[in-house]
């Protein structure tokens, strides 16, 4: 994540971690959103947690003891039967590589009935095209989506912009409800997140600062 995020923003995401919070990660092709995902991994590897990783293709590198990579198959295995499945391997984290389909309900489902501190990317322009986006995708399963589980189950919306060296985290978004106006979302680093632990988030997540590549 070399260049991608200050260091305010690494701690932010390292304290987000530490309180379970839903991360959907939104950017275009090679915004390094694949890149991103695998640097919180390594923050979440420290928890301790049981951790699925659900792909179609093997990128995300998960170095947590108790971490189970589930792949994709076509025409065997969806990622929605990967989505429902995960529910009997008593995880502790979902993460899913990307949503690109209706998959999309069956994971907020999950981050939103107990289990919590999952990760996701999609493609979109914002954080609330991400929002939007994953609506849409809902919507190819269901015909109405469900706008306040949505709200209640995505806690932390990322925006990656740009290409190679010029890619960085152009907005962290807290969503903090929904209502007649659409989804309401606030400034991240301006929304602490309930009593995060200050100490633990010393060692932040690598900034702009650093070298090297994750």
């Amino acid at each position: 994540a070399d260049g991608m995020m200050n260091a305010e923003q690494a701690d932010f995401l390292r304290c987000a971690i530490r309180e379970r919070q839903n991360i959907l990660i939104a950017g275009g092709t090679s915004t390094g959103k694949t890149t991103l995902v695998n640097a919180l991994l390594a923050e979440i590897a420290a928890t301790g947690d049981r951790v699925l990783v659900l792909e179609d293709t093997v990128e995300l590198q998960c170095a947590a003891r108790d971490h189970v990579p589930l792949r994709t198959r076509a025409g065997v295995v969806s990622m929605t039967e990967l989505v429902r499945s995960s529910m009997r391997l008593r995880p502790d984290r979902v993460i899913v590589g990307e949503v690109r389909g209706g998959e999309a309900l069956d994971l907020v489902k999950v981050w939103g009935t107990g289990h919590p501190g999952g990760i996701a990317t999609i493609h979109a322009g914002s954080a609330q095209g991400a929002l939007l986006r994953l609506e849409q995708l809902i919507l190819e399963v269901a015909v109405n989506p469900p706008r306040a589980l949505i709200a209640e189950a995505v806690n932390v919306v990322i925006y990656i912009a740009g290409r190679g060296r010029r890619r960085r985290i152009e907005e962290i978004a807290s969503v903090v409800g929904f209502d007649s106006a659409g989804y309401r979302l606030e400034e991240a680093l301006e929304t602490p997140l309930p009593e995060p632990p200050l100490a633990p988030c010393a060692a932040a997540l690598p900034s702009a600062n650093d070298s090297g590549e994750l």
